[in-house]
């Protein structure tokens, strides 16, 4: 018996007997049409995705995976995200033939050479200073007292004595110096001997010793020019003993401090000759 026979105008649904069937849920059929919609759009979208590709000659490497909609969607209902045409047409418009499928592993990027800094130029070997500086190529000074004009210094037996100088080769060379820049100050003077000892004082007397190149020796060898009253006179100051002149005192070469007196003037002037030798 078909459906339509059975059923009576809903208007009037008990003048027959006839009763509505409980046993089918309500809405059974609105859902089966929502499942075939469903699956009508899947079926769309799938060819529309092939037709894609093969227009564009690139295979999709993964199908579309399905999102969930929003907690705002109604039913909770799961769509399927398609790529955008406009994206599609780029992705195969760079390459007409497909691109390799991608490896497990990303490859490593070779580093870039770092550039080498250029190695400093080594600095120009400057001559090593020699402990005993170079003498002039004069043949030396001699120098003389002011009021025993005929006196030089001289060396013996180790001291520096104000010596009346012979004819003899021996004493001219002992009573020869050679100026040079101070050891201590080079505005300074400091005075060798032909041996190549220096004038240096110790315990306040002027002695000839070797260098031993410690501080001590270049300040006790070091003398600073002072000219007084006297023209073409000089005194020689101690660096390391301010105030104290080399003067001559019994004819030995001394240190002593200054004294404001004509004797200590004249003692302690000197002039600076030409060399004996």
């Amino acid at each position: 018996m078909s459906e339509q026979k059975s059923r009576p105008p809903q208007d009037r649904p008990w003048e027959s007997g006839w009763a509505p069937d409980t046993t089918r849920a309500p809405g059974t059929r609105r859902l089966w049409l929502a499942g075939a919609l469903a699956l009508a759009t899947i079926t769309a979208c799938v060819t529309a995705v092939t037709v894609m590709d093969q227009e564009s000659g690139e295979r999709e490497p993964r199908a579309a995976e399905p999102t969930t909609l929003s907690g705002s969607a109604p039913g909770g209902l799961i769509s399927f995200a398609t790529p955008s045409k406009g994206g599609a047409e780029k992705a195969g418009a760079d390459r007409p033939h497909p691109s390799p499928t991608p490896t497990s592993s990303a490859p490593t990027a070779s580093p870039s050479p770092t550039p080498r800094k250029k190695a400093p130029k080594p600095p120009k070997a400057s001559p090593a200073p020699s402990k005993k500086p170079k003498p002039p190529s004069s043949h030396g000074i001699s120098i003389r007292s002011v009021n025993f004009s005929d006196r030089h210094w001289r060396v013996r037996d180790g001291y520096v004595r104000l010596d009346q100088i012979g004819s003899g080769p021996e004493q001219r060379e002992d009573a020869t110096f050679q100026r040079v820049a101070g050891l201590s100050d080079s505005s300074c003077y400091s005075f060798t001997t032909a041996d190549g000892r220096y004038l240096r004082h110790r315990s306040f007397v002027l002695v000839a010793d070797r260098n031993d190149g410690s501080s001590l020796f270049r300040q006790d060898a070091t003398f600073c020019p002072r000219v007084w009253s006297h023209s073409g006179t000089l005194t020689l100051e101690s660096v390391n003993y301010p105030g104290r002149f080399l003067r001559h005192r019994n004819f030995q070469l001394r240190l002593d401090p200054f004294e404001n007196s004509h004797q200590y003037y004249a003692d302690a002037s000197f002039q600076i000759v030409s060399g004996l030798d």
